[in-house]
């Protein structure tokens, strides 16, 4: 992702949804939106078409819901709707597959600015852009707080999926993208401040490596996972899944001078951001040892023998491993 910044156009200006009613916000969305060569038929009709070029398609869905994933007073429509796209993305990346469509659910109070909605539409397209992939269509519907609900699809071009089972002993782990950036934002944001503005900024829209996906398959990746819980939550799935353990060395990961700025304001270890924070979308995955991996990949701990844990330089992290919606 480039991280270019677009000024939206605002549509609407001074109407809420209830002025214009569901099919004038539908008209409003669609032409707004993009063609692309692999969407078919796209919206306008009962359902979208959408190619899929050897036979098989990655679907990944996930949701945001306003004041559990993000609140109005702190981002942008736009940043929202870039959000929304890219934690979607990064899942279809993290089955080393590329992106071609999504679909969006969006749900919102009859009083919600016309303008907040396709801004909205605006940053979940422009997110798309970033890898190639188009906004198919979707549905909308009146609900008490801001819901989307975003399913995207995504294309293996002949690869083999990159599951989260197949990491082995022996296997070293490597991480692409930021962590704990996101994590430290939302510290920020809730204590009432807008700096290091660059964390506030990463809380806001995240920035997945997204061609490190196709790449660390074509690497001959064992495993691969998006990293939106945690590191040591998400990696915890590849090591259940995969029936290994998986030692990480502390001294491997950048800690980053703003997250330590955080950190030492909150009396807080900069480690813990890095290996709990969630929502950056960074990718981890496992990797035979013999495999020279690209400099933007960092390795930072093996696969071992044993029953499935992540432990940290050889023991076993004391706190919460990372975000837990029910928790």
């Amino acid at each position: 992702m480039t991280g270019t910044q677009r000024t939206p156009t605002r549509a609407g200006e001074g109407q809420t949804l209830a002025d214009v009613g569901e099919f004038g916000l539908i008209d409003l969305i669609r032409e707004r939106l993009r063609d692309a060569p692999q969407v078919e038929l796209g919206a306008g009709d009962d359902a979208a078409v959408v190619a899929a070029s050897d036979g098989r398609m990655v679907v990944t869905t996930d949701m945001l819901v306003e004041g559990r994933h993000f609140r109005r007073d702190w981002s942008s429509a736009y940043d929202v709707g870039r959000k929304a796209a890219a934690q979607n993305l990064a899942d279809v990346a993290a089955m080393g597959a590329t992106p071609t469509a999504v679909v969006v659910c969006f749900g919102a109070p009859p009083d919600l600015p016309v303008a907040w909605a396709v801004e909205f539409a605006d940053g979940l397209r422009d997110e798309c852009q970033e890898v190639g992939a188009a906004v198919a269509g979707g549905d909308v519907v009146a609900s008490g707080v801001v819901v989307a609900a975003v399913t995207a699809m995504g294309s293996l071009q002949g690869r083999a999926a990159v599951t989260r089972s197949g990491a082995r002993p022996g296997d070293q782990v490597a991480v692409c993208g930021r962590l704990g950036w996101s994590a430290a934002g939302l510290t920020v944001l809730s204590r009432g401040f807008r700096s290091p503005r660059v964390l506030v900024e990463a809380h806001r829209r995240p920035q997945p490596p997204y061609a490190a996906g196709p790449e660390a398959a074509c690497l001959g990746a064992t495993a691969l996972i998006d990293v939106s819980d945690g590191l040591l939550a998400d990696l915890g799935h590849i090591a259940v899944a995969s029936g290994v353990a998986i030692d990480l060395d502390s001294s491997r990961f950048d800690l980053p001078e703003p997250i330590q700025a955080v950190a030492a304001a909150v009396g807080a270890e900069p480690l813990s951001y890095v290996l709990t924070g969630g929502e950056d979308h960074a990718l981890a995955g496992t990797f035979p040892a013999d495999v020279s991996l690209p400099p933007h990949w960092n390795v930072v701990g093996r696969v071992l023998e044993g029953e499935p844990a992540v432990t940290v330089d050889g023991a076993a992290y004391e706190g919460p491993a990372g975000h837990d919606h029910f928790g």
